[in-house]
């Protein structure tokens, strides 16, 4: 058998696009041979696959799944929106989101974990996936939230099937029976999708995002010329608003439009507490390729 050198899996990994693991075990299967190891990846789909994950991908879907106290959502990137409402896709996202569940926080984990009835991991799983579909795909990211002697109230808009949509969020409560925990845990967590807080409280704000904030309106006051005593005084009074805007139990609750969503969450009564959540929301943060078709067409004319 011939010798698989790391200078002959770099070579086919260049000429395929295909991953390390995956050219050193189409090497090894057909004796070293170069042409014989690309036609292999190409019948197991990998060449074409690896050929696609250069394109942007940043619709897709995000799943939301609970067991007990604990809670996984994931979100499952694709190149266009027409892939979420694949059946196979849909289901890989509600699969993956169940095995998130025992995997915990760690993609790495969760890409290695087996797929159910198929004896492929997860990752090799959306290999497969990417080869039958077509289009680039990728397991962005994934979350798991657990909460001892609470609950995990969940809440998903714009579903497309229980449990996958645009935004998915994990509400963890503890302090009243499970029915009554669970209807505010679950108005919270519409509130949730519909604010994006950046934190649950003052106290577990980012130090670095106030200071920030800090900074802006404090240039922004001395521009009016007031004096400093002045500024500091406005500096309070609009940090405050801030908080207000970002921490989500100083936020005012979108269900009555009143009351702060800390405060609703007390008088629902039996010591119920808010304390933890997790939102996920489709494409946030993925810088979205933008189209030109008319520069395409263009290009291809002139080509």
């Amino acid at each position: 058998m011939a010798e698989i050198t790391a200078a002959l899996v770099k070579e086919l990994r260049e000429t395929s696009g295909a991953g390390m693991m995956d050219c050193k075990k189409a090497l090894a299967e057909n004796d070293g041979n170069i042409e014989a190891a690309q036609d292999w990846l190409r019948t197991k789909g990998l060449a074409s696959a690896a050929k696609k994950s250069g394109r942007i991908a940043s619709e897709g879907l995000v799943g939301v799944a609970t067991d007990g106290n604990t809670g996984a959502v994931v979100e499952v990137n694709s190149e266009t929106d027409f892939v979420s409402r694949n059946e196979k896709f849909q289901n890989f996202v509600k699969t993956v989101t169940e095995i998130a569940l025992k995997t915990g926080n760690s993609i790495d984990d969760l890409n290695a974990a087996q797929y159910p009835e198929t004896g492929r991991t997860v990752a090799e799983e959306l290999t497969q996936l990417i080869s039958t579909i077509g289009e680039n795909m990728n397991i962005r990211r994934v979350a798991v939230q657990t909460v001892d002697g609470g609950i995990i109230s969940t809440y998903v808009h714009g579903a497309i099937q229980p449990g996958l949509g645009k935004i998915g969020v994990l509400v963890a409560t503890t302090g009243a029976d499970t029915s009554a925990a669970d209807v505010i845990g679950k108005q919270v967590a519409m509130h949730i999708a519909a604010t994006n807080p950046q934190s649950l409280s003052q106290d577990d704000l980012d130090p670095a995002i106030v200071e920030r904030e800090k900074a802006v309106l404090t240039e922004q006051a001395r521009e009016s010329g007031k004096p400093e005593n002045i500024i500091e005084k406005m500096i309070e009074g609009r940090i405050r608003k801030f908080y207000e805007e970002v921490c989500l139990l100083e936020q005012t609750f979108v269900i009555d439009g009143e009351s702060k969503v800390g405060k609703a969450v007390e008088a629902a009564g039996n010591g119920l507490a808010i304390k933890a959540f997790i939102r996920f929301g489709l494409g946030e943060g993925i810088e979205k390729k933008e189209e030109d078709f008319a520069a395409e067409v263009a290009a291809a004319v002139g080509g």
